[in-house]
């Protein structure tokens, strides 16, 4: 039995080097007071990476082993308009283009140095900005990695290959770390893969890009200047082809600025007001750790499986939010976290290649913060273990409600096919829909936006439409709508979320 590979059928082109895409996303929300606007920014910053990503792979060609040499140079570029409400009823539009050139170096099929820039341009309607950046050009190094493969640069030069390979990148790259659960982060630095036949061995030590959004939003620059270094390794096995288990340490060092002014950040609440900062003088240090465990695989040739447990140790700085005084003591806390995720998916192998999906995602809270499950400020109760899970990964939480992997229990499956295999004009077209349903892990926690103390967060119907047209044309759009649950104590009218999206290549 051959394993089957993971990842879905989405009809993917292959592009020549130039694109054109025009892209339309739509964002309407329930709404947060001003005082969690940054979190709905990193809840629009979520669900762009998972577009983003999407359109990566439609838009690049891989690289032809054929030749001794081979340098692509090829580009595509976009525009697309989103308009989105945040938790607090306030509408947010914003227009942007976005150039993005790349090439590639390939030689001998051993060496490959790969480098894509972005240049993006943001217009947004007056008043609407919330990042604080204003309208303008931005410039961004988005990848710039050199990979090594032992084994083919030995065959390349007419020599035998050894028993095991060694496969080095290094540079500003996309790690994603087992199921994504941990870490799935652009990230600077090496990731060392020494391999055999049954096992794997991973190195991994770099830091985050600096225009990362972090997952503590109420650090100042928390959607632009984020320097958080990780280091770790993971071993994978295979006793058999079909199957691989693994098991990771993964170390987290926060590296961002501690210090700050007794008038905490007034300087930077005068310069940003858009941003809610502390009011009361606040130190950063989140200092983490994670030991995971899990499985991939395929049982016969329709069922896939993928499993990820992890425990998050390590210590946090301590202020949860008291209104009734003036200063406060931070002490250091321990953290001590978990979180674990369940994907099954059914290939059913026929002409439609149709596909059934379902997800279990469970990660934990921590009924002693204040104000959210991720925040310094107003975060864990002194002299109490931080029980809340916070991770580095990139899980589909829905296109609408988009929450963060803490203090949550997700129940997800979905379909896909391609309903008309036999029509020359609509055979690649592919249609799918997930259902979700949310949950409070801890009903008396918080998560990232005003929220009682009920348990159902709310459900999610999301669908999707991917047609490849012609071998250089592509269209796709995604419609998601979340219906509150009980425990949301802010506006309970349902959030939409619309994307389309036309790729032209040549």
């Amino acid at each position: 039995m051959t394993p089957i590979n993971r990842t879905p059928p989405l009809g993917q082109p292959i592009f020549s080097p130039i694109a054109l895409t025009v892209a339309l996303c739509i964002v309407a929300g329930p709404c947060l007071s001003q005082a969690s606007a940054q979190d709905s920014t990193q809840r629009f910053d979520r669900t762009l990476e998972q577009i983003k990503r999407e359109r990566e792979l439609r838009a690049e060609a891989g690289v032809p082993t054929t030749q001794r040499a081979l340098i692509d140079i090829g580009g595509y570029t976009g525009f697309s308009i989103f308009s989105f409400d945040d938790s607090s009823g306030g509408n947010h539009t914003l227009r942007q283009w976005d150039i993005n050139l790349y090439t590639t170096v390939n030689i001998d099929n051993a060496h490959q140095l790969y480098v894509r820039g972005r240049f993006k341009y943001e217009d947004w309607n007056a008043g609407d900005d919330s990042t604080g950046d204003g309208d303008g050009w931005q410039a961004t190094l988005e990848r710039g990695v050199y990979r090594f493969d032992l084994t083919r640069a030995l065959q390349a030069y007419g020599q035998e290959p050894p028993d095991f390979n060694v496969i080095l990148s290094g540079g500003r790259q996309l790690i994603h770390w087992a199921n994504g659960l941990t870490l799935s982060q652009d990230i600077d630095g090496a990731d060392i893969t020494l391999t055999t036949r049954q096992v794997d061995l991973e190195i991994l030590a770099g830091v985050t890009r600096e225009d990362t959004v972090d997952f503590d939003s109420s650090r100042p620059d928390f959607e632009d200047h984020t320097k958080r270094g990780f280091y770790g390794g993971m071993v994978r096995y295979r006793p058999v082809p079909e199957h691989q288990l693994f098991i990771y340490g993964l170390v987290q060092q926060d590296n961002n600025n501690h210090d700050f002014d007794p008038d905490p950040l007034a300087a930077a609440r005068a310069a940003d007001p858009m941003h809610v900062y502390p009011t009361l003088p606040t130190t950063f240090e989140y200092q983490s750790w994670y030991l995971g465990v899990g499985a991939n695989g395929n049982v016969g040739d329709h069922v896939l499986y993928g499993v990820e447990a992890v425990y998050e140790g390590g210590t946090g700085l301590s202020n949860s939010f008291d209104a009734t005084i003036s200063s406060i003591t931070q002490t250091q806390e321990s953290i001590s976290a978990f979180a674990a995720s369940i994907t099954l998916d059914y290939l059913f192998l026929d002409a439609n290649r149709t596909r059934v999906s379902g997800q279990l995602l469970i990660a934990t809270g921590d009924d002693d913060r204040a104000l959210s499950t991720s925040d310094t400020f107003g975060g864990n109760t002194p002299g109490t273990d931080d029980t809340a899970f916070n991770g580095f990964g990139l899980v589909n939480t829905g296109l609408a409600f988009s929450a963060p992997v803490s203090n949550l229990i997700m129940v997800q499956s979905s379909v896909s096919t391609f309903p008309l295999p036999s029509s020359s004009a609509f055979k690649r077209v592919q249609v799918g829909a997930s259902l979700f349903g949310f949950f409070k892990f801890d009903s008396g926690a918080p998560i990232d936006e005003p929220t009682g103390h009920s348990s159902y967060l709310g459900t999610e119907f999301d669908v999707f439409l991917n047609w490849q047209l012609l071998s250089d044309i592509a269209f796709t759009t995604r419609y998601g709508v979340f219906f509150p649950g009980a425990s949301i104590s802010g506006d309970r009218d349902a959030r939409h979320f619309i994307y389309t999206a036309l790729t032209l290549a040549f």
